[in-house]
């Protein structure tokens, strides 16, 4: 996996495009910039700080901050953030159920039910059961996409674990984005494996098709049919339920392993601690893993696999997801686990490249991006398409409309 860790341009991008100068306010540009300028610092060597997991390991933490705190970065949280007011709801989203695939048929009827999706917001199509469409067919069924749900809906739930890629991209970047062919013929040294720029990146946009003309996918994918109803009930069971006055704090996890590479995401990490406010701790742990922790909302990581899931309690509606080369390839990654085992473990949505993204953290969800949106109240669909600046070779895996900081 090839290390790209800076690109100013992107940062010129942001400034420069009409998306973001005629939709958000002046005072909360300033946020999305600050975004684009922690990039530079991406460019400087950077340690990572250190929170304790538990109470016990409260006083080695201490210690450990004192010793590098002459070293370590100043972390901030992004501020002022783009206020966002409102979330897609079902009449926002369609299901797409592919009636050659048994799985797509229960776990599509399943999800209508869950989740009362009208019948005039089911497409029902037949395609090849298979990891990736040839753009030719890709292009077909996009058609009929198009021409079923036209500017109904302004995302979609894709019932399926097959196809998940059209030739390098996702089916979900494909969908949203249009088909790009430059990504599977460019390496990672040339200038067209940076991919392009979302406008939904950032976006305080409530109708991602409307606004942006990009339809968001989701992909209802688990290991087996009872996993996929399991993931759908945690979605639903979710709404609403976190930043209650008086409940117990949710845990967010943002971990720096001894994969340099992989850890690139830590340069954007916010500092360490409690945010009573909306009922979060935030930890940033040094580990290869974490285990034996609970009550957790978010958990972020960088490793070709993530060992000790099996020990770890996540809430209903928990967004997790690794940064490595395949975890978006659900039949086989290379050797590296894929986003599935989040979902078996708990988790609600989570996110992974379907081919080589060379390490440009643009292609992963943003740390702080991903929980100040979910926080306000977006869907799990929402909050992690806006944390993904360059999203056309990712892969969206969850229940779409989960929302539990959502009133």
């Amino acid at each position: 996996m090839t290390n790209y860790r800076l690109d100013v341009q992107l940062l010129r991008t942001l400034r420069s495009r009409p998306f973001f100068l005629a939709r958000i306010p002046i005072r909360h540009l300033i946020g999305i910039l600050a975004l684009g300028l922690a990039f530079i610092a991406s460019a400087q060597p950077s340690s990572t700080d250190k929170a304790a997991s538990s109470s016990a390991a409260a006083s080695t933490t201490a210690a450990s901050t004192s010793a590098s705190a002459a070293s370590a970065p100043v972390r901030k949280w992004l501020s002022p953030v783009p206020r966002v007011f409102g979330r897609m709801g079902v009449k926002d989203l369609g299901l797409v159920i592919n009636t050659d695939d048994p799985y797509s048929v229960q776990v599509g009827e399943y999800y209508a039910r869950a989740r009362r999706i009208p019948e005039e917001q089911i497409l029902r199509v037949s395609l090849p059961v298979k990891a990736g469409l040839t753009p030719a067919e890709f292009a077909d069924f996009s058609k009929k996409v198009d021409a079923f749900y036209g500017n109904k809906v302004q995302g979609l739930a894709l019932a399926w674990r097959q196809p998940f890629s059209v030739d390098c991209n996702s089916i979900t970047g494909a969908l949203a984005l249009g088909y790009d062919g430059r990504l599977c013929s460019e390496d990672c040294r040339k200038p067209g494996h940076k991919s392009r720029l979302s406008s939904y990146f950032g976006s305080i946009s409530t109708s991602p098709y409307k606004d942006h003309h990009m339809r968001l996918g989701m992909l209802l994918a688990a290991k087996d049919v009872e996993g996929a109803k399991a993931m759908i009930d945690r979605g639903v069971r979710s709404d609403g339920t976190l930043g209650l006055r008086g409940a117990p704090p949710v845990d967010v996890h943002y971990v720096t392993t001894s994969d340099e590479v992989r850890s690139v995401r830590q340069i954007f990490f916010p500092p360490a601690g409690p945010e009573p406010r909306v009922g979060i701790n935030v930890f940033l742990d040094q580990a290869e893993a974490l285990r034996n922790v609970d009550r957790v909302l978010i958990y972020m990581t960088g490793r070709a696999t993530v060992d000790g899931l099996d020990t770890v309690g996540f809430v209903p509606g928990a967004l997790a997801d690794h940064l490595t080369s395949f975890g978006g390839k659900l039949d086989d990654s290379f050797g590296q686990m894929n986003v599935l085992s989040w979902i078996e473990a708990g988790a609600t949505a989570s996110y992974g490249t379907v081919s080589e993204p060379c390490a440009h953290f643009q292609k992963f969800p943003n740390p702080q991006v991903l929980l100040l949106y979910y926080i306000q109240g977006a869907t799990a669909l929402e909050a992690y398409w806006k944390s993904v600046a360059w999203p056309q070779q990712g892969l969206f895996v969850g229940e779409p409309l989960a929302a539990p900081y959502g009133r």
